[in-house]
Formats: C-alpha cells, structure tokens, sequence
C-alpha cells in the first residue's frame, strides 16, 4: 500500500471547478484494507508523525494548522484519535467552534479563529472552523448571501496572513454518502458507549442535505489555494480516510525541513558530575 496509494489525486488544485457528483465517498484507490499492510502502514505513519511533531515543537520556528470539515459523522473525531495517536499533548491542540458568544458576534467573523491559530512551534487541528460562515450561515441563512459570498476572499487573504508568517495549512474535507452517515447515526443509538455522541439536531440536518453539498462545492472551488490547499477525501471507509489524512500531514511536515536546535556549546565539553 505503501508504495501505491498516490495521496496527491486528492488534492483540490487552486481554480478548479468542484462538482460532489463526480467524487465516489466510497473509494479507496482500489484497495481493501483487509490484510496486515493497513495496520502496518498506519503505525509507521503514526510513529513517523510523533516524531515530526516532536521536531516541530523543539525547533520553535514553524507552525502547523489541519482544518477537519464535513457533514455530521463525516469522521473529523475519528480522524483526532487515530492519525493524532501518542503525539504530545504539549505541543498539539484541538480547536472547536460552536455558536458564537455575544462577544464573538460582535466581530468579524475571524475574530474568534484568529485567536486559536497554532503559535511557533505549534500544531493546532481545527474540528470545525471558519468555514462554517460560508457553510452552516449559508444554508441556513444566517447572513445574506453577499456576507457569505464575499467571505471566500476574506477566508484567502486570512490564510495568506497566516502562512506568509510561517504556518503550514493543510484542509481535508471528509466527503461521505448520505447512506453512510444514516448508517453511522444509527450506530450511535444502537451503541450505549456511543449514544452521548448523537444529537436529535442531526436529523433535520439530513433535510438540508443537497444545500451543503452546493455549499462544499463552492467552498473547496473558491478557497483551495497554492498555500492552503484543500484535500477531498474519500471517508465512507475509516481506515482509508485515516490513511490518507495521515500520509498528506506526515508528507507535508517532511517537507518542512525541520531540524532538532543545537547547544551553543559543544556536548563532548559539558560534564554532569
């Protein structure tokens, strides 16, 4: 699997023109993930990804963002406990966005998620985000659409802040069917272990599902670009969607070229007595 699996086809180029219809949730590049290499290319990656964090916390130069959207057991939690499996709370934190306070309210729409951006050293993970102002606002019409429809531009800009001053963005959008996620809100009420995750306000959700797929379209159209990219991932199949969102961050945190810091004076010289 390893050497196969091309993760690069998932990614949104910038201006492409996004159509739902024509990305099957269920595939997995022809794989089944039924033999031993799955669980073995997935603790390599995990091994791997602890030790880039690692490196990325000493290092103290470079910052890390993953922004996880999707419909309603899409996987974003699911995604938190896998691929993130043994990094070091100390350097990783997870940032969720519910309705905004009074205060919140009373600003841009970025105000709240500006202050949750990873700082040096850092790699924040985003459940849920920013997007939710051209997502949820939009079909529920919480905003009038020129609001909504002049935020893809805000949206850009604000990721270009945050990457011309060192942040590493990578966006993975958690494409499930709409059969799928009845199968996975049933699971939490016939499981008694899952049942405090399902919420009654997912079932009219359901109604608006056509609405959210136009709004996906237009965001992954309008917002993946050269320095924040959006990644389309497949996720009616959890061991492939971790894979993937594994292999991207753990390809894109190489590239980073980090390095551990350096004593100012040589070890060899230094006696602990």
């Amino acid at each position: 699997m390893t050497k196969d699996l091309h993760t690069g086809r998932h990614k949104i180029d910038p201006g492409t023109k996004v159509n739902l219809d024509k990305y099957d949730p269920s595939d997995t590049s022809g794989f089944e993930g039924k033999d031993a290499d799955e669980q073995k290319e997935s603790e390599k990656l995990n091994e791997q990804l602890r030790g880039l964090q690692e490196m990325l916390y000493a290092e103290h130069k470079r910052k890390v963002l993953v922004v996880l959207q999707g419909m309603d057991s899409a996987g974003k939690d699911g995604v938190i406990h896998r691929v993130f499996l043994g990094v070091n709370p100390q350097g990783v934190q997870v940032g969720h966005f519910g309705i905004p306070t009074p205060e919140e309210l009373d600003h841009d729409f970025l105000w709240r998620i500006h202050k949750q951006t990873p700082g040096k050293g850092e790699m924040m993970i985003f459940n849920r985000s920013h997007y939710e102002g051209v997502l949820v606002e939009r079909v529920h019409k919480m905003v009038e659409t020129g609001v909504w429809q002049r935020r893809y531009k805000e949206i850009n800009d604000f990721e270009r802040l945050l990457s011309d001053d060192g942040t590493v963005i990578l966006k993975f959008y958690l494409h499930i069917s709409k059969d799928e996620q009845k199968k996975r809100l049933q699971a939490r009420l016939d499981d008694p272990t899952k049942e405090w995750k399902f919420s009654i306000n997912d079932l009219p959700e359901r109604k608006f599902w056509d609405e959210y797929m136009n709004a996906y379209q237009d965001m992954l159209s309008q917002t993946s670009t050269k320095w924040a990219p959006w990644y389309l991932i497949p996720s009616d199949h959890k061991w492939y969607r971790d894979l993937v969102v594994s292999r991207i961050i753990v390809k894109a945190m190489e590239k980073m070229d980090m390095h551990y810091p350096k004593l100012d004076k040589d070890p060899s010289t230094i006696t602990i007595k």
